[in-house]
């Protein structure tokens, strides 16, 4: 088959947010936990997005997981590929957006790429080459104190050019306010100055549309959700794709079973939808320090729940705040502290699953790709909408059977997002 738009998102709950807005836009859109076997048995699809977990590994470990994720989708066909990338542009000055744009853009052997991580719908916009959470600056917003990868600069032309190799430009909001010829032509006088990447400011839906279309010229463009549903729209626009109504069917087929909440999240929205969920659920509040440690936080944890899932659904958060997390960080290192967090849930996220837990909400990009990868899914069924970029998935061909899941990103969701979670999930 010859897929519209192939993607590869560089975390797990990226990649949903990603698929969830393809799906609403028209596409007929498979999510892959990893690039799938040369026999998987991709269904009549119009969009793949292929979920990696390398938004933190080192550069040249993500840019081998993206190269071998584009071969794959160029092999069904894929004229375009879209590298997700977060909505606040998480990374470093080392990467990794920058050094796997780069590998991907040779391989596609395009002279000029788009980024752009707005998305106007989630409060991200772009303005002159400035990344704004809301009305806050990118370096004022509490990305700054990010665990992984604080952002401190909200210039997106100077942040991707310290990763990149090459010269990155901008197109402004008044060059894109005035359509697709004078984005093309802006971009014709920029690679003839030797610029081969451009950030695009975007404050509004249409703009992303305008975007989208102009993207669709090239083999390959960068950026968050928001431009795949520019590039979605642009699809149909074209008449590329043909729009199609979400089916109801096999991804919204009640699976039962017992219902538990994992939060590996630091961010200010997770740790406020913790606190509202303690009104309707048992949460359990895990030591970071005992869990880097090694110590029996997380069978303590796995007992906790065992003795309270048969009556409704819990959670277990190891989120804490900015300061609790720089103090065990301190300790053991930013690195070894998160793996080992985010192992200890992916731990307990295994248990319940084993316990008969068939519904399952994890908060925190790290944290999902962990408990995903710990569980075996391959890939999901795109389900209904819970919150804008976070929908219901159904785990396809995994060794447990039907699962339901919610994978979401720390930032998104409304302060009950975990029982309205659970309310979608049957």
């Amino acid at each position: 088959m010859t897929l519209a738009l192939g993607c590869i998102a560089d975390d797990y709950t990226g990649a949903s947010d990603l698929a969830n807005t393809l799906t609403r836009c028209g596409l007929r859109t498979v999510q892959t936990i990893g690039v799938p076997a040369d026999d998987f048995p991709l269904p009549e699809v119009d969009a793949v997005v292929v979920s990696l977990k390398s938004r933190s590994i080192a550069a040249a470990d993500a840019i081998a997981a993206s190269r071998a994720a584009e071969r794959w989708l160029r092999g069904r066909g894929a004229a375009h590929v879209l590298f997700k990338i977060c909505s606040t542009f998480d990374s470093t000055d080392a990467g990794n957006i920058g050094p796997v744009m780069d590998a991907l853009q040779e391989d596609a052997g395009d002279a000029m790429v788009l980024v752009t991580p707005a998305f106007p719908g989630t409060g991200r916009t772009v303005y002159q080459g400035n990344l704004f959470v809301g009305a806050i600056p990118l370096n004022e917003s509490p990305l700054k104190d990010h665990p992984l990868n604080p952002m401190h600069d909200a210039n997106l032309v100077r942040v991707l050019g310290q990763q990149s190799r090459s010269w990155i430009g901008l197109v402004d909001l008044a060059t894109v306010a005035r359509g697709v010829d004078a984005i093309r032509e802006r971009l014709a006088r920029m690679a003839g100055e030797g610029v081969r990447a451009a950030i695009v400011d975007a404050v509004f839906d249409t703009n992303l549309e305008t975007i989208g279309r102009v993207a669709l010229d090239h083999r390959l463009s960068v950026g968050a959700s928001g431009l795949g549903l520019g590039l979605a729209r642009g699809l149909l626009v074209t008449g590329r794709v043909l729009a199609l109504e979400v089916a109801a069917g096999a991804s919204q087929r009640e699976v039962g079973g017992a219902a538990a909440c994992l939060a590996g999240s630091c961010s200010q929205a997770t740790l406020g939808q913790i606190a509202e969920a303690e009104k309707v659920m048992p949460v359990l509040r895990l030591d970071a320090e005992r869990l880097v440690a090694g110590s029996d936080e997380v069978d303590d944890a796995i007992g906790w729940a065992l003795e309270r899932i048969g009556q409704g659904p819990v959670l277990i958060a190891s989120s804490a705040s900015a300061e609790q997390v720089a103090v065990v960080q301190g300790r053991h290192g930013r690195e070894a502290a998160g793996h080992a967090i985010e192992q200890a849930m992916a731990a307990i996220a295994e248990a319940l699953v084993l316990a008969g837990v068939r519904r399952l909400v994890v908060a925190g990009g790290e944290t999902s790709g962990a408990a995903v990868d710990r569980l075996g899914l391959p890939g999901f069924l795109v389900g209904p909408e819970i919150a804008p970029g976070v929908p219901v998935l159904r785990s396809v061909g995994g060794r447990h059977g039907d699962i339901l899941l919610a994978l979401k990103s720390g930032n998104f969701g409304g302060p009950t997002f975990f029982n309205d979670a659970l309310g979608l999930m049957r």
